[in-house]
């Protein structure tokens, strides 16, 4: 599937990252920075994360905290939530 999504260089580049994250699985934002070869962006790869648009297609809900923490999403803890259960995901292990 094609998508136009406009957003900065830094935000595309993201958002590709997270495209990469095959379902039933997670990241951190740590291993984004990294993968972009960003690492000390993890801040900035948080709020890309968040400016996401489109969040079911480009999986942002699918980037967690390091600790496995859910951090945030745009559309509430509760819905993040509920979608990585049904991929089947299991927050603790890190498993990109």
């Amino acid at each position: 599937m094609k998508l136009n999504v406009v957003g900065t260089k830094f935000q595309i580049a993201v958002w590709k990252a997270l495209l990469e994250i095959a379902p039933g699985y997670r990241s951190t934002y740590t291993e984004i920075a990294k993968s972009i070869n960003r690492p000390k962006a993890v801040r900035a790869i948080g709020t890309a994360v968040g400016r996401n648009p489109i969040g079911f297609i480009i999986p942002c809900h699918r980037v967690l905290q390091k600790s496995g923490g859910l951090g945030g999403y745009r559309w509430g803890d509760t819905v993040k939530s509920a979608i990585l259960d049904y991929e089947g995901v299991n927050p603790s292990i890190n498993n990109r």
